[in-house]
């Protein structure tokens, strides 16, 4: 063997003396070497995170050490106090709670039973005869403002006092003891503004704006409680839009009502002035009296005018004592008279005008019949006109779905309530968990 391999071997036996060296000294310190490693890997992390570049050359010593310190396993966690913290808090904000509300739900809170009910408020709109030809009548819709006044009904406290007169709301929501159910069941007997409120809870509306349908969903104690108030509110739902109905309608016919009552009263006025007048004048028509006077003036005229050619053709032919003569001039004047004494009845010659002031006065009271006739005429087609087109467009209530009567006890829904309380509480510990760590990493 060469003095060259001699010292070799010397050289690697001195190196493996010096690593079991080593590995003795760290099985004799070993928490200085892990403090060592721990620092070299935090030093590592550290340069990663802030992307810091190795120089080029570096030592011997110190690569080996980084080496060593990337291999070496981690150390085994172990729980902390402040994961025990979390924990103990999951158990008594998420787990107590829920399970508490499923030991209610199950064990206290008592069976409810829905009725259910659907209805909308219709108008009538049946057009005219002639729109009934044309084909452009609307026979059925609905009123969306009619709607949404029973909507707003719905949750009043006037029906709310209405069906407890009448069915004992107070009475029917407390048969299950709310000492053991307090949450569901009604604390009898309370104020109205409890029973509003409790109303809410009982009482679900759905209402679909759109379409204009409502549709209830009742709760109580037993299916006939139940079926009863959805019953009571469909019969007062609908006695409030009969209400509406009317009140509408009698707005529509009050102003022709009272044209067609001021026209009737200005009519019998008249007739009543114009009987009156004649009773007291003794005449029907004074105008066809006149008219039969002035025929009579006309044919004494027209016997006056032959006397009068009779007598000048007598002077022509005969002597002058005749009696012939004096037989046509006498019958000349008794004419003459007569036709004096119609006209002074007649008031055409300015001496007593009775009959003339008659007629006028008949005139006047005959046009005023005449015109508070048609004045009624006109005030009753109005108002007929008025009351058919509020029977076109009357309301009323009409049901999709009567109430119905449970079978089985539906309510509350256990599952989608525990359901419910599970995730808020384990939302709300999430959040509370997130802000306690972000207040700890902030210091």
């Amino acid at each position: 063997m060469s003095n060259l391999q001699r010292k070799k071997r010397a050289s690697q036996g001195q190196g493996g003396n010096r690593t079991v060296a080593a590995a003795s000294s760290d099985a004799e310190h070993p928490t200085d070497a892990q403090a060592e490693r721990r620092e070299n890997r935090m030093e590592a992390r550290r340069l990663a995170r802030s992307g810091a570049q190795a120089a080029p050359m570096q030592d011997d010593a110190s690569g080996v050490g980084d080496d060593a310190a990337e291999n070496m396993p981690a150390a085994p966690a172990r729980p902390r106090r402040r994961h025990w913290a979390i924990f103990i808090s999951f158990l008594l904000f998420v787990v107590a709670p829920t399970l508490a509300a499923a030991w209610y739900l199950y064990e206290r809170a008592a069976d409810q039973y829905a009725s259910t009910i659907g209805f909308s408020v219709r108008t009538e709109e049946a057009g005219s005869a002639i729109e009934l030809l044309g084909g452009i009548t609307q026979l059925s819709g609905s009123s969306s403002s009619d709607t949404d006044i029973l909507y707003e009904f719905l949750q009043s406290q006037e029906l709310v006092a209405a069906l407890d007169q009448q069915l004992d709301l107070r009475a029917i929501w407390s048969r299950a003891d709310p000492e053991i159910d307090p949450i569901f069941a009604y604390r009898a007997p309370g104020t109205i503004e409890d029973l509003v409120r409790h109303w809410g809870r009982m009482v679900r509306i759905y209402y679909d704006g759109g379409t204009g349908l409502l549709e209830l969903r009742v709760l109580a104690f037993t299916p006939e409680d139940a079926r009863l108030i959805a019953q009571g509110i469909f019969r007062e739902s609908s006695a409030m839009i009969n209400q509406l109905s009317a009140i509408a309608r009698e707005d529509a016919l009050g102003y022709s009502r009272d044209e067609l009552e001021q026209a009737e009263d200005r009519l019998a006025e008249a007739r009543v002035a114009l009987a009156e007048w004649r009773n007291l004048n003794q005449t029907i028509d004074p105008t066809a009296d006149t008219a039969g006077q002035m025929g009579l003036v006309t044919n004494l005229q027209a016997q006056l005018a032959e006397a009068l050619i009779e007598l000048d053709l007598l002077r022509e032919t005969i002597r002058e004592n005749d009696p012939r003569v004096a037989q046509a001039e006498r019958l000349i004047r008794v004419i003459e008279d007569r036709i004096a004494a119609e006209r002074a009845v007649l008031g055409t010659t300015g001496v007593g005008g009775s009959s003339a002031d008659l007629v006028g006065e008949y005139e006047r009271l005959a046009v005023d019949l005449e015109f508070a006739q048609q004045s009624y005429t006109a005030a009753l087609g109005a108002f007929y006109a008025a009351t058919g087109e509020a029977q076109r467009q009357s309301r009323y209530l009409a049901a999709h779905i009567r109430p119905t009567l449970a079978e089985r006890a539906e309510y509350p829904d256990r599952i989608m309530l525990l359901g419910l309380v599970s995730l808020f509480l384990l939302l709300g510990w999430t959040v509370a968990t997130l802000v306690a760590y972000s207040l700890r990493d902030r210091r």
